[in-house]
């Protein structure tokens, strides 16, 4: 394992498997890419129906910005709990196979989302509404927490080796696919039941249709071939019995260095959607389907940019597609900003379409960068746990942007000095990420 930047080019005996057929490698990114679409439109509804119905629907209060930052919050408390979901099934997926446990995080995910749909809210049961919405944002985030880390490492540990950047990145466009479903589907029931039924009870819809998304998903996952490197471990027997010590007391700097090369994929996201949606609503007063439409487009986009990075990473490296990323995002973050700030919906539009795609392209590589900074014995503890712990910090963008906006006159200048900050530190971690990775011939870091 790769305890340090001395000893990164060690290589243990079951981490280089023999021939890879490239044909599996193909089945079982896309079954990861179909599972990660799922999760991530769960989390994307949430997100969106956070900046957009939840603060009424749930955190009734006078001032739209409590209401909102309230919001915010419930949608970072999701955040705070994938963490302990990376400790609980990371340890599992090194433990019992990486298979066995997605189906369980898939589960856990679809089953939450369809009941957060179902919930009464604040005006039918009172303080209860929000308490359950809470613990369901909770259950959603702790199957969130070992969900994508074990659907890239799945995709990279089945792909040839100096393919792993092209099918990492497959399971990254699950991430578009979720926000063009979740944004399209809020959309679309925007546009077919008007704004006042869809304030009461159109909203739901998306959420409740996550339920027969769900059985598709497991029916597809179903078909997953479990990982040529951990099926090596089972059999040799070298399987990690303490993964979660051996990942915080060998592999900090590496965690810490993944971290930032995760960050602005997810916060900066986060940022660039979730809290420029209420930005336009509530600040700028621009109508809902502008903004969703917005969502819409940069998603598809985004596709294209995910796919591009991911073929730039396997062919100069993941950390100079995470450098060069981190600073491209930092270069647009002040016009980006200034141009929502117009309120003119042409270039709120290409703000959010710009911004998004140049923050897909650290992302798109990201899971190739992770998961070489890993042993396989301790790779899905190690992955969760770094994904994840950016992901906390991630949760708390909008609620922070929120926050700094109404201090600041509903000044938009909070958001940009953010993604500006977040771009930095991505760009910082490219530099560091190739002495701390595991050496392998045919990969380039």
């Amino acid at each position: 394992m790769a305890n340090s930047a001395s000893n990164a080019t060690t290589i243990a005996g079951p981490q280089s498997p023999g021939a890879v057929d490239e044909s599996v490698a193909k089945k079982v990114a896309l079954a990861a890419l179909v599972g990660t679409a799922l999760e991530w439109y769960d989390f994307f509804l949430f997100t969106t129906a956070a900046a957009l119905v939840f603060n009424a629907q749930y955190f009734v209060s006078q001032d739209p910005f409590v209401s909102a930052m309230s919001s915010f919050a419930t949608l970072a408390v999701g955040f705070v709990a994938r963490p302990i979901g990376g400790f609980i099934f990371g340890a599992l997926g090194d433990k019992v196979g990486r298979k066995k446990i997605l189906m369980v995080t898939i589960v856990g995910i679809g089953l939450v989302t369809g009941l957060i749909g179902l919930l009464p809210n604040y005006m039918s049961i009172g303080v209860a509404a929000p308490i359950l919405l809470v613990a369901l944002r909770i259950l959603q985030g702790l199957a969130v927490g070992g969900e994508w880390s074990g659907a890239v490492i799945i995709a990279v540990e089945n792909a040839p080796v100096a393919k792993r950047a092209r099918y990492a990145a497959l399971p990254q466009l699950g991430s578009p696919i979720g926000t063009i479903l979740s944004s399209g589907g809020f959309f679309g029931m925007l546009y077919l039941v008007g704004q006042a039924n869809f304030d009461a009870w159109g909203w739901r819809i998306p959420f409740i249709a996550a339920i027969p998304l769900l059985a598709i998903s497991m029916w597809i996952r179903s078909k997953l071939s479990e990982s040529p490197e951990f099926e090596a471990l089972m059999e040799s027997g070298e399987t990690e019995h303490a993964p979660i010590r051996g990942v915080l007391t060998k592999s900090w700097r590496q965690i810490l260095v993944g971290m930032c090369s995760a960050l602005l994929g997810i916060g900066g996201f986060y940022l660039i959607t979730s809290f420029v949606v209420f930005y336009g609503t509530k600040v700028l007063k621009m109508p809902y389907e502008t903004l969703l439409l917005g969502s819409l487009l940069a998603a598809v986009v985004e596709i294209f940019a995910l796919v591009w990075a991911g073929r730039m990473g396997e062919k100069f490296g993941a950390s100079k597609v995470i450098l060069w990323g981190g600073v491209a995002s930092a270069v647009i973050a002040v016009p980006v900003f200034l141009a929502i700030d117009t309120a003119n919906p042409v270039l709120v539009i290409l703000a959010m379409i710009v911004g998004v795609s140049t923050l897909s392209v650290p992302y798109a590589v990201s899971g190739t960068a992770l998961t070489a900074l890993f042993a396989t014995k301790v790779r899905y503890t190690g992955v969760a746990i770094t994904s994840n712990s950016a992901g906390v910090i991630s949760g708390f963008v909008p609620l922070i942007a929120t926050a700094l906006v109404a201090a600041n006159g509903n000044s938009f200048w909070p958001g940009a000095i953010i993604l500006l900050v977040v771009s930095a530190l991505t760009a910082l971690s490219g530099i560091f990420l190739p002495a701390l990775s595991i050496e392998e011939k045919g990969m380039k870091h």
